[in-house]
């Protein structure tokens, strides 16, 4: 499977081209890189879009989450990894605590990815202090639920935002990372955007916030916003049904079958 070359290291072209036969490629817009570079690919689709339904159980999923079907949800996905947690955990925390100030219907799911991030975002929210009222529900992994029980997504860059997509949520994109690692990596940006759903789109689809930007009222505020505008959401819905249909290829089957020709290609040859 091709690495994110078109994102950050593109440069590793030549590396690839001397090491592999033929790259299996998740994404339609990395066929033209490769294509450029004389490296047989083929697109097989991407796996998440096989294992996520095009249609999810919304309302079922808020049950088993114990939240309230009748109150707008928010969930927050600040990262599966340690350093983004840190970076993150905190101002995701606080965007929901700004918006319940405005909105005080609103509630809000932290789906943690696996036991030592949950109790890093327990610690952090014991120590915020926050309103008694602010309903925030903490769990360990469940991230499928989440999406699926929220009408809005506040997530971290990286393969969660692909995930939001499918569920075809609304997002806001935010990303944070320590400040020499921000410098190196935006030197070698490529491409305008940094959510795989922009990306994917060619547009500005959903709105991001890097680095000092990423502040709780700047993410709240688009949040709410695109709480407040229906029609938008119906649209940006829309767009992730048609994508969730791009990328729906029968991933495995596809790359069998490309690996049983190269194997069959491999014998003629001796």
């Amino acid at each position: 499977m091709s690495p994110s070359i078109w994102a950050w290291r593109r440069e590793r072209i030549e590396k690839i081209r001397r090491a592999v036969d033929h790259m299996l490629l998740v994404f339609p817009f990395e066929a033209e890189i490769y294509a450029k570079a004389g490296i047989p690919a083929t697109f097989v689709g991407h796996p998440l879009a096989d294992a996520i339904p095009l249609q999810a159980d919304g309302e079922g999923a808020r049950l088993r989450l114990g939240l309230d079907s009748g109150r707008p949800t928010v969930a927050l996905l600040p990262g599966s990894r340690r350093g983004e947690v840190r970076h993150m955990g905190e101002a995701f925390v606080r965007t929901a605590e700004w918006m319940h100030a405005r909105r005080s219907d609103l509630q809000f799911v932290l789906p943690a990815a696996g036991a030592a991030i949950y109790e890093r975002l327990q610690e952090t929210i014991s120590a915020m202090r926050l309103p008694q009222g602010l309903r925030l529900t903490l769990v360990q992994g469940r991230s499928h639920e989440a999406l699926a029980a929220a009408d809005v997504v506040l997530v971290a860059s990286g393969t969660a935002t692909l995930e939001t997509a499918l569920f075809r949520k609304p997002m806001v994109i935010a990303y944070r990372m320590a400040w020499l690692n921000y410098r190196i990596m935006r030197r070698r940006g490529y491409l305008p955007w940094i959510g795989l759903p922009n990306i994917l789109a060619g547009e500005s689809l959903v709105p991001e916030f890097i680095q000092h930007a990423a502040t709780p009222d700047a993410l709240g505020a688009a949040l709410l916003a695109q709480l407040d505008d229906t029609a938008g959401r119906r649209r940006i819905a829309e767009r992730f049904e048609r994508m969730h249909h791009e990328l729906r290829r029968g991933c495995a089957g596809q790359a069998a079958a490309v690996l049983m020709d190269l194997v069959d290609g491999a014998g003629t040859k001796r």
